[in-house]
């Protein structure tokens, strides 16, 4: 019963939180050393959180975090009211995660940007969905292109509810036509993570094919993107 005893009174507040703070410079020493490679997905959460939680064993809810949404990039995209939703993720702790994700898609837009589109197909896909992938509404996006298919602006044109967004052809060319566009590329998110093309979507590139080239303006592509996959129109035949 004794040395029972004097088991439980190591274990005071000072020795847990003693052993946090070893923890956390344990782990940043390592990420320091090894980067990305050499950390896993809830130990990477785990330094976000140090920031937002400064005196708590985030371990737990790291890996809660990764367990509910599946992984890394998941948890920083997910909405600010689905996060909350996680027993220990105040509205600071959410916004500190969002934080994370929207320096995420400036980095992805970055590559992309002022480069030919061809060259840097990948790094547009990966930008598309990272910016979109997570939605939970349509948002419809316009990548507008120079005569050498070089990325000049990317614009969110229209948002929509869970599963129509309102496009309006005339406003699609008229904005192409201010920044001196030759050619677009449409970009529009499925929330219910299926990229198939409905008929609606089809009808509607169209219609906005139809206007631009009526104004010598090219609508390269039309991509889609779901959860984990995306749909080209191009590559379908659909254009």
């Amino acid at each position: 019963m004794r040395t029972s005893s004097k088991a439980r009174s190591t274990l005071t507040p000072s020795t847990i939180t003693n052993h946090a703070s070893g923890h956390r410079e344990r782990l940043r020493a390592r990420f320091k050393m090894a980067g990305v490679d050499g950390v896993q997905d809830y130990e990477l959460l785990e330094l976000i959180l140090f920031r937002a939680i400064p005196r708590k064993d985030v371990k737990p809810l790291a890996k809660d975090l990764i367990a509910a949404f599946g992984g890394f990039p998941q948890v920083i995209a997910a909405p600010i009211e689905r996060l909350t939703e996680i027993k220990g993720v105040s509205e600071n702790v959410a916004q500190e995660l969002k934080i994370v994700h929207a320096a995420a898609i400036k980095l992805s837009q970055a590559r992309v940007l002022k480069r030919p589109v061809i060259s840097s197909w990948d790094a547009l896909l990966s930008y598309c969905r990272a910016a979109m992938a997570d939605e939970r509404t349509e948002l419809f996006r316009i990548l507008f292109l120079d005569k050498k298919n070089i990325l000049i602006a990317d614009e969110v044109q229209q948002r929509g509810t869970v599963d129509h967004t309102p496009v309006y052809p005339r406003e699609v060319v008229k904005r192409a036509l201010e920044l001196g566009a030759s050619a677009i590329i449409l970009v529009h998110n499925h929330p219910s993570g299926d990229p198939t093309p409905s008929k609606a979507d089809i009808d509607m590139t169209n219609q906005i094919v139809k206007a631009a080239a009526a104004l010598n303006i090219r609508v390269h592509d039309h991509l889609v993107i779901g959860h984990e996959h995306h749909a080209s129109f191009k590559t379908l035949g659909l254009l």
